[in-house]
């Protein structure tokens, strides 16, 4: 793969072996020259989970005391009655069959959050192939079937991030922007490491995490230290 002189010179601040502190690694983070955009930082885990086993799959949630740094467009399927409670709560899209509709036969997917009431998850299911893939199905799991339509909205709006293991064991999420203070960034990461390891399914024995990396939208990967 053909890297840019930016990459290949942010490559020079990492030891390849060296595994490194949160701090660390921020810091270096935050010393590499940027991109123009606004950077995405990124935690990415191997597990010591079997992902062809359901008793060791890990889906669950997290709501990420600084967010994400992004603003989370949220659509709500919910009864006509809920519709004015939903958009008073800050949703930017909210409907029923419409919605459904509009997802099926225009492949829209301009949101980054989906919730639904437990009654319309009998016509939302015929969507688990278009969103599951892209982690956008509503599940209980993730508290985003809910009849609290307002606090799942809300949760969403200020920084509640999913995250699921992939069918290699591996999971990775976004936990803020370079432009974060260092201690949001840690504050972040440790709210994320804690979520994790409560999602620890029981029939996983030992540490849940073999190895730890961080990294920027664009820039190398730093392994770090794993604190469960």
């Amino acid at each position: 793969m053909r890297r840019s002189k930016r990459y290949k010179s942010a490559s020079t601040l990492i030891e390849k072996e060296k595994i490194y502190s949160l701090k660390e690694a921020i810091d270096i983070l935050k010393s590499i020259p940027h991109v123009k955009f606004d950077e995405t930082v990124e935690i990415s885990c191997k597990l010591n989970a079997d992902p062809k086993k359901s008793d060791q799959m890990i889906r669950s949630f997290v709501v990420l005391p600084y967010g994400t740094g992004k603003e989370v467009k949220v659509l709500v399927f919910c009864e006509p009655e809920k519709e004015k409670l939903a958009k008073e709560a800050g949703a930017d899209f909210v409907g029923g069959q419409d919605l459904i509709d509009k997802i099926v036969k225009e492949s829209w997917l301009e949101f980054d959050s989906c919730i639904s009431t437990p009654q319309m998850m009998r016509l939302v299911s015929r969507l688990g192939k278009i969103l599951g893939p892209r982690g956008l199905m509503p599940s209980p799991k993730t508290g985003t079937v809910t009849e609290d339509i307002e606090s799942a909205i809300k949760e969403a709006k200020a920084g509640k991030v999913e995250f699921r293991m992939d069918k290699f064991g591996c999971l990775a999420i976004g936990v803020g922007k370079i432009s974060f203070p260092q201690e949001f960034l840690i504050n972040n990461i440790e709210t994320f490491l804690e979520a994790l390891n409560n999602a620890k399914p029981q029939a996983v024995k030992g540490e849940l995490v073999k190895s730890m990396y961080i990294s920027t939208t664009m820039s190398p990967s730093l392994k770090l230290k794993v604190s469960l």
